[in-house]
């Protein structure tokens, strides 16, 4: 991973809203549906849309449309790749 996408993921990570979406998808054990994000966290469906772009964006989340409605995966391999770039940084 560079460094340009590690700074990417951290800015997209640094966001408690986000970081509870990563949360809630990780609950789900598969996927999460966008309803169920409306349900369990506490925002107005305009600024779930947004925090779920960023996280898109920088690949944490893939979107999958089934008919109307949308499920969220967590890309655990990009995650688990963006750790390994963290731990490369220690001493």
């Amino acid at each position: 991973m560079d460094a340009k996408r590690a700074e990417k993921i951290s800015k997209a990570l640094a966001d408690p809203n986000r970081l509870t979406i990563l949360k809630e998808i990780k609950k789900s054990k598969d996927c999460l549906y966008c309803v169920d994000l409306n349900n369990t966290i506490n925002l107005a469906q305009p600024s779930i849309a947004h925090h779920l772009k960023l996280l898109i964006d920088c690949e944490l989340v893939t979107s999958d449309k089934e008919g109307r409605h949308v499920r969220y995966y967590m890309n655990s391999k990009l995650l688990d790749d963006y750790i390994g770039f963290l731990q490369e940084l220690k001493v």
